[in-house]
């Protein structure tokens, strides 16, 4: 029979903070009138080596109120590394992430916190798009970043939210320490990170409307379109080898279309330098073999490669002899029956391409057993 564990406080709430002196202050007296709904908070704040008074402020609050804790970064990490740290650290029962400028309002993890006890949720996001009422307009392309992001993770761990990049995040404290043993992710990289670790945990997720006031770049806005290709880079990165088998098979086409490509190339190079048949299929088939294995590795099937054991070396092996053969036989084959010699090889890239990946899905990187 498990022990329920017994929480001192009701809310543990990380405040990451790079920079922000102007709105630090504020929010922490915001976030703290939190305690007349009758809650007990902890305000974790994490000063990712502020190059204002940021830390002094964070310092002198800490002295101010005995729930406040402060860590420091001795160098400048990013978002990602700052959540780590004050995941790490975390004691309340339900662990959450406040930004330190006024683009959210803590009054609404009130609604989050009824989500996920009325629910017995593990994860709540809280999503700025499932809004009714008004709501300050700014830039285009940023929401629509925002949007085709969430899109696109949804599409890869098959879960169906609203807002994937939003800062509202709510756990059960069990929930967020194991995730938080996982995550790498030191910048903004951290929410499609996170999402696939929910994903991938099997969690029940639940999400709800809270408000948003963006604030401009004027106004110290800090994300821009590097971190949206990072993002997407992420979503890639941590969530292939988990997602559904149509988005797997589309990750793999590409993969394989590009490993075709290079053995085209490499075959037309080595053959224009008068080599034999057999030696230019086989240094071009190495070479496509090559790049093939590292995408795999680097996108589709990183997390299930399995190079634990001598038998599962040998079966890599075994699978490029197989399809070594297999390439030379039907390049050799389509040009035995009247089949030009780039065609024959195209059609044995083909050949190469399905079978590369069935026996790459099945013996290589399949999962642990």
């Amino acid at each position: 029979m498990s022990v329920e564990t017994s929480y001192e406080t009701d809310l543990s709430l990380i405040i990451p903070c790079y920079n922000e002196e102007s709105s630090l202050e504020k929010i922490v007296e915001t976030t703290l009138l939190l305690e007349n709904k009758g809650l007990k908070l902890e305000l974790i704040i994490v000063d990712d080596c502020s190059k204002d008074n940021s830390l002094e402020i964070a310092k002198k609050l800490q002295n101010k109120y005995s729930n406040i804790k402060v860590f420091t970064h001795r160098t400048n990490q990013g978002k990602g590394a700052a959540l780590r740290t004050g995941f790490i650290h975390a004691t309340g029962k339900y662990v959450g992430i406040q930004d330190a400028d006024m683009e959210y309002n803590p009054e609404d993890y009130i609604t989050m916190l009824d989500t996920i006890k009325t629910n017995n949720a593990d994860v709540v996001y809280g999503s700025r798009y499932l809004r009714a009422d008004c709501r300050r307009v700014l830039y285009f392309w940023h929401t629509w970043m925002n949007k085709t992001l969430t899109k696109v993770s949804n599409m890869f761990t098959n879960l169906d939210i609203t807002d994937m990049e939003t800062c509202y995040k709510l756990f059960k404290c069990e929930v967020i320490q194991e995730i938080a043993k996982h995550l790498k992710e030191n910048r903004f990289g951290f929410e499609p990170e996170i999402t696939a670790l929910v994903s991938q945990g099997n969690y029940s997720v639940y999400e709800c409307a809270i408000h948003y006031t963006p604030r401009t770049y004027e106004e110290g806005k800090k994300i821009g379109w590097k971190d949206g290709v990072r993002a997407l880079y992420c979503v890639f990165h941590y969530s292939a080898h988990t997602a559904p088998v149509p988005m797997q098979l589309i990750i793999y086409f590409f993969i394989g279309a590009f490993s075709a490509i290079a053995n085209l190339i490499a075959f037309a190079i080595i053959k224009s330098h008068a080599a034999q048949l057999w030696q230019a299929t086989t240094i071009a088939f190495i070479v496509s073999a090559s790049i093939n294995y590292f995408l795999c590795i680097q996108v589709l099937f990183k997390h299930n490669a399995r190079w634990n054991s001598f038998t599962e070396i040998i079966a890599y092996i075994i699978t490029l002899l197989i399809m070594g053969f297999v390439d030379y036989g039907c390049t050799f084959w389509f040009t035995q029956i009247g089949i030009t010699l780039m065609w024959s090889k195209a059609w044995a890239a083909i050949i190469g391409f399905f079978g590369n990946y069935f026996l790459r899905k099945v013996l290589v990187f399949g999962k642990k057993r």
